[in-house]
Order: structure tokens, then C-alpha cells, then sequence
């Protein structure tokens, strides 16, 4: 049976519901293999994302779950986005999202551009109407493009999927977990790969391949 992994996903410290071992315990449940808890940041709370990572090393040592320090830069301007990418890195970030221009939010322009520009991203959150120019950047900096699983922010995953389809991007499919009922099946993110209109192939591409791909050792890391 394949098992999933997320690399979206916020806790109570940010604006989530779940304490990072009720996150880690419902997606063990679901058969996750993995998932990165990401909560949003920007310079006024950036060093607090160190605060979990006891709770990670507890939960890595006794869960059969890998559970990975992450954090999403949100709402910052983008001349600030490398840099808190950067620190975010420094403070023992695994993964970093950058809350892309999603449709759902009043997003500033120029997100996109700066987050695919950084060497510090990973993930480009769900991007919006992602420009071709924006997806060609990402394949060459290796960062991967969120079709995502989360109301509102899901309204342009099939212009994602066609991008970057055009240009070879990598994609993802996270849900930006807030809440309980956000976490998803294996099942599910497969339907929702489909459902942006990726192929059979593309979606266990995004869903198994890719992941996989992004975290490498990671996965395998004590």
C-alpha cells in the first residue's frame, strides 16, 4: 500500500488546531510515511519555529512517522523573502514554503518571482495564475510547485498542473492542513491530482516520485 507524504501542513503555532503530536498521530493513521509542519512565519516570529523541534525529536523516536521542521513564509514583502527563506534554513528548517500568489488572498504581487528566485525554497505554495517564466525558474532552482488539496487556494491547480506540464516543473500535492478534517488519504490527494487534470502517470508523479525526490536522505535521517 503506498503511503503518503505531506510537506504542508500548521500546527497551533501558527494559526492550525493540532499540537505537532495530534498532526503526527492523525496522519499516522492515514498512512502518512512523512509530513513537514510549516507553520507560517515572517520576521516576527521567525525564530520561534525552533520551539517544536523537540516535540519532532520526540515524536521521530518513537512514532513510525517522519515528521520535518518547516516553515512558510506568509504575507511578507517580497524583498524580505530570501532572507527569512534563509533563516528559516539556519534555524534547522528542512523544508520552506513560501505561501504563493493563491487566488484566494491578497497575496503581493511579485511573490512568486522572489520565492522561485530563492536558493532557500523548497515548495512554491499554491502559486495562483503562475506565470510560464515563474514555472521555467523553478524547474531550474529545483523547486516544486503545490497542487493543493485546501478550499480556495485549490481554484487554479489545473492552470498549475498546465504549466508546469509545459515547462517539466516538479509538483507537489500538500493540503496546507489547518484543522482535523484537512488531512487526507493517499486516495484522496491521488483524486486530486486527477481532478487538476494531471495524467495517471503525472499524479503518482506528484504524489509518490516527487516527495520522495525533495526530501532524499531525510527520510531516512534518526
Amino acid at each position: 500500500m503506498n503511503k503518503r507524504i505531506d510537506l504542508h501542513m500548521h500546527s497551533l503555532f501558527s494559526d492550525g488546531e493540532l499540537l505537532p503530536s495530534e498532526l503526527a498521530r492523525r496522519a499516522y493513521k492515514l498512512n502518512h510515511e512523512a509530513i513537514a509542519i510549516t507553520d507560517h512565519v515572517d520576521y516576527s516570529n521567525i525564530e520561534s519555529i525552533v520551539q517544536i523541534q523537540e516535540a519532532i525529536d520526540d515524536i521521530n523516536a518513537n512514532w513510525d512517522i517522519k515528521v520535518l521542521l518547516g516553515a512558510e513564509v506568509t504575507h511578507a514583502p517580497v524583498e524580505s523573502i530570501d532572507d527569512l527563506a534563509k533563516k528559516a534554513k539556519e534555524l534547522g528548517a528542512d523544508i520552506v514554503v513560501v505561501h504563493g500568489e493563491t487566488l484566494n488572498e491578497p497575496v503581493v504581487e511579485g511573490t512568486n518571482y522572489a520565492a522561485v528566485n530563492s536558493k532557500y525554497v523548497d515548495i512554491l505554495a499554491h502559486p495562483g495564475l503562475i506565470t510560464k517564466e515563474e514555472a521555467e525558474i523553478a524547474k531550474k532552482n529545483d523547486i516544486y510547485l503545490e497542487i493543493s488539496a485546501r478550499k480556495g487556494h485549490c481554484l487554479s491547480n489545473g492552470h498549475v498542473a498546465n504549466i508546469a506540464r509545459e515547462v517539466g516543473a516538479n509538483l507537489l500535492v500538500n493540503t496546507d492542513t489547518h484543522a482535523p478534517d484537512d488531512l487526507i488519504t493517499f486516495e484522496k490527494s491521488y483524486e486530486i491530482a486527477l481532478g487538476a487534470g494531471l495524467t495517471k502517470e503525472e499524479a503518482m508523479k506528484a504524489i509518490v516520485d516527487n516527495p520522495r525526490k525533495l526530501l532524499g536522505d531525510l527520510l531516512n535521517e534518526s
